[in-house]
């Protein structure tokens, strides 16, 4: 398997991906509407292609045969944000989403980050699990609005070493 930055031709797996891991994720919370609404705005061509082509935005892809995971984060002053991290139901357990962090992690210690954080939907236990098997702290709450409606997030943060 291989982590790299994301291209033109990655676009239509990472929308795939999306889909289903909402889809797999989210189902007991959000109505199917809202997550092909969500996705469709998320994870179109063009915020893609952008996310490809901005400096201080990386894109990556794990890629085994096709596209079958992503991981979306911003550089924001001292500290990274992981916006997105989603991996195919179908590939899941197999550390795919560890691989995608460990080189986002990397990539963020290479520009002098001195942390991290992510966000996922408080009702979402898998990406809980995830990210505090991780080594994140849930360290604050905030809100998205998804289909006309705000729900609760939660935000983790992991401290790098200094010095």
């Amino acid at each position: 398997m291989e982590i790299r930055p994301a291209t033109a031709s990655d676009i239509e797996g990472i929308q795939r991906v999306a889909r289903r891991s909402w889809s797999e994720t989210y189902a007991d919370l959000l109505d199917a509407d809202v997550i092909e609404e969500t996705v469709g705005e998320w994870y179109d061509d063009e915020s893609l292609q952008n996310a490809c082509d901005k400096p201080g935005v990386t894109l990556l892809v794990a890629v085994d045969d096709e596209v079958v995971g992503f991981c979306h984060g911003v550089l924001n002053e001292d500290e990274g944000d992981v916006l997105r991290l989603y991996v195919d139901p179908d590939r899941w357990h197999e550390g795919i989403g560890r691989r995608l962090l460990d080189r986002v992690r990397s990539d963020l210690e290479d520009f002098n980050m001195r942390r991290m954080r992510a966000m996922a939907l408080a009702d979402n236990a898998v990406g809980d699990e995830f990210y505090r098997e991780y080594g994140f702290e849930k360290t604050g709450e905030g809100e998205v609005e998804l289909g006309g409606k705000r729900y609760a997030e939660n935000v983790y943060t992991q401290e790098f070493a200094t010095g």
